[in-house]
This record gives C-alpha cells, structure tokens and sequence, in this order.
C-alpha cells in the first residue's frame, strides 16, 4: 500500500533532502580520489591493497542492492534509507579511525589491511540501501508528468558529488590525509538526521504480489534476449572499468610523474579531478540535452568510445599539470558523451514496462565494471609500468569500437523530426 500523498510544502523539501542524500553519497566516495594513493603509501600498502578499498565496496553494492531495494518495498523506504546513511558514516568513520591508527603506529601490516578492507565491506552493504531507495523516494514523490525531472535531479546531484569530492577532497587533505575520510563520515551522519526530521515515508507496505515478481522476472529474461540491451550492457561495464581504473591509478601516477610528496599528491589531483568533472558536467549537462535528440545514439555511442580512449591514450604522454589535465578532459568529454547515451539506448530499447528490470540490469553491469576497475589498474600499475593502466584503457575502448562496429547492434531511434517537419 503506497503512503497517503504528502502536501507540496512536503513533497519539495523531501525531494531536497533526497539531493543531498545522493550527493553526500557522491561526494564522499569521490574525495577518497586523490587521496587513496598517498594515504596508501603512507600506511605501507601496495597499490593492489589499494585497489582492494573500492572493489570492496563495489561488490558489497553489488550483492546487497537488490535486497535492500525489496526490502524497501517491503517494510518502507524511510528507515532503509537511514539505515544506508547511518551505515556510511560508521564504515567511513571506522576506515578513518583504522587509517588514523596505522599512520601512528599502533596498527600495521596484515592487520592493518585487513580491518581498512572489512569497514569498505561495511560500508559497502550497508550504503548500498541509499541510492536505490533514494531514487524510488523521489519516483514515489513524483508524479507521472515530472518524473524526467525528478530524475535529473538525480542526476544532477551524481554530477555535483563527482566534481566538488575531488577538488574538496585535496583542499581538506591540507589538514591531513585522514581529514576527507572523517569529513564524509561527519556529512553522512548530518544528512541521516536530517533525514529523520524531514523525509516522510512514502510507501508503508509491500504491494507487490508473487504474480508481479514473476512479472519482473519475465523483464529481465526478455531483456536479456535482446542483441541491443546485451550489447549496450557489455559496453557499460567495460567503459565503467576503463573509467574507474584510470580514476583509482591516477594519484599514483601524478604523485611519481611530478615527484611529488603524499599531501602535494592529493592537493593536486583534486585540482585536476575538479577540471575533469567540471567539463563532464557541462558537457552533459549543456551539449547533450541537444545532442542527445538530434544525433543519432549509432553515432553518440561511437563517439563517446572514441573520444574516451584518444584520451586514456594521451595520458602516458603528459608529464605536466595542465598536459595531463588536458588528457583527462579529452576522457571526461567522452565519459560525457558516452554515459547517457548508453543509458538512453537501454532505456528505449527496454519499452515503457522494462524500465525498472533494465535500470538494474545497468547498476549490475556498472558494479562489475568498478569492482574490476581498481584490481586491473592497480595490478598493471605495480607489476607493469606506470603507463600500463592507461595503455589498457584505451585499447579496451578502441576494441569496443571496432566490435561495435563490425556486430552493429540495433541502436533505438533517440532522434525525433521537428515540429511540422514530415515523419
């Protein structure tokens, strides 16, 4: 039974704490960038230890959302999404505490390692229950007519996290390496109270019946016949993978190309973190909104990949602040490109009663994607050479457009004709 609809004073706040809850999450995973490697080295890991703290985490998401998303359907969305909240910042609290103990002595070695990865276990089952219910919140908050714009809420706040977590992730590693884990715990736990005193529940009751799940799981089985949806789904988790790995590798990188120490690493890969997200979210946020109805997806997805790995290329070939940060542009340029094209291909490929089943078929594929990210990076990255990762990455996306190329999947019909202009 769906809760009794909220009053619109209601409905507008709730959906503001539902931003901030999503981009909390966004921006506390993403200040651990810059400082994730140098934090590392300062404990006396290896950069493969290091690449075990987001695949952790992405695989905890990956078993646990499903669970927490039926759960939230069955007991209500409210206290599963503060159980996430409250979840975040005890893992990211307890990361803090175990990182603080290392770099003082008291905790080293195997241990050390060990009790780093089991609080990004923690962490992420326990905050897997946030996005998901977040986002059936603000469908449940919305009606029919504005639900596109409640999900660009969504995503705008995805957008938000990932540029301002970098670039505030090197600000406050001024105040130590540990300072941006402990501010993501605090921010977490302030968002749950919030929360608590502002959200109002909006579904109270299961309502699915044994017919509806069978229903579900229909969707999903047809959706994974499909040439198209399987193609668009291989390819999210692939470019995922190159993304994330270069994302995981790149403080190591800049901290040996430029010799710089474990603070003046993370100050500067937020700066450059920030540039990259920032020319993201324009590009998504401006060039796509047109592109996106004029250009076919047969084109945009292609372009994406090519633009996307050109830029992984040209990393190893930067030496300087603003070379590599230009490399990394021409990659969020493309990552702009490529992201919602691909979320638009499976959604018009998915018809208008797949689009819960293909929405977690695409957080499945883009969970595996940052699981193998880290571990391939940081592997080729150690036991390679420092230019491996990126190499790699690039390679993979101009193979993927080669295979694009020669499978042609069925891409949907994303462009419309003009108004008055022929059909």
């Amino acid at each position: 039974m769906t809760a009794p609809a909220p009053s619109p004073e209601t409905t507008k706040r709730a959906k503001l704490i539902l931003f901030f809850t999503i981009f909390t999450a966004m921006l506390g995973l993403s200040v651990l960038f810059p400082i994730i490697a140098p934090l590392s080295r300062e404990l006396g890991l290896s950069a493969v230890q290091a690449g075990w703290f987001s695949t952790a985490y992405s695989l905890m998401q990956l078993v646990f959302s499903t669970f927490w998303g039926a759960r939230s359907e069955r007991q209500g969305r409210k206290s599963v999404l503060l159980l996430g909240l409250v979840g975040f910042a005890l893992s990211f609290g307890l990361f803090g505490l175990f990182a603080t103990m290392g770099m003082n002595g008291a905790l080293g070695g195997t241990l050390l390692f060990g009790l780093l990865v089991a609080s990004r276990l923690l962490g992420g089952m326990l905050s897997s229950a946030t996005l998901p219910t977040a986002q059936a919140m603000m469908a449940d908050l919305s009606s029919e007519a504005d639900r596109a714009g409640a999900m660009g809420l969504i995503g705008a706040a995805f957008g938000l996290g990932v540029v301002f977590g970098p670039a505030l992730g090197g600000f406050l590693s001024g105040f130590g390496l540990v300072a941006p884990v402990y501010f993501s715990a605090a921010l977490g736990l302030l968002t749950a109270v919030a929360a608590y005193f502002t959200l109002p529940e909006t579904r109270h009751a299961a309502d699915r019946t044994a017919a509806s799940r069978e229903d579900a799981g229909a969707a999903r089985r047809q959706l994974l016949s499909s040439q198209g949806v399987i193609a668009f789904l291989v390819i999210s988790a692939l470019y995922t993978m190159a993304s994330v790995l270069m994302e995981q590798t790149i403080a190591f990188y800049v901290g040996d190309v430029m010799h710089l120490d474990p603070q003046q690493t993370a100050k500067t890969v937020g700066m450059m973190l920030a540039f990259f997200g920032l020319l993201s979210a324009a590009v998504q946020g401006g060039a796509m909104r047109r592109l996106g109805k004029t250009v076919p997806l047969s084109r945009l997805i292609p372009a994406g990949m090519l633009v996307m790995g050109l830029g992984m290329l040209l990393i190893p070939l930067m030496g300087s602040f603003w070379a590599i940060t230009a490399a990394l542009c021409v990659v969020g340029v493309g990552t702009a490109v490529l992201g919602p094209s691909l979320s638009t291909a499976l959604s018009l490929s998915a018809g208008r009663d797949g689009q819960g089943a293909v929405a977690g078929l695409n957080s499945s594929a883009l969970a595996l994607g940052r699981m193998a990210g880290p571990l391939v990076g940081t592997a080729l990255y150690q036991h390679v050479s420092w230019h491996a990762p990126y190499y790699f990455s690039g390679g993979l996306l101009l193979a993927l457009l080669a295979v694009t190329a020669l499978v042609r999947p069925p891409f949907p019909n994303n462009v419309q004709p003009e108004a008055g202009a022929p059909a």
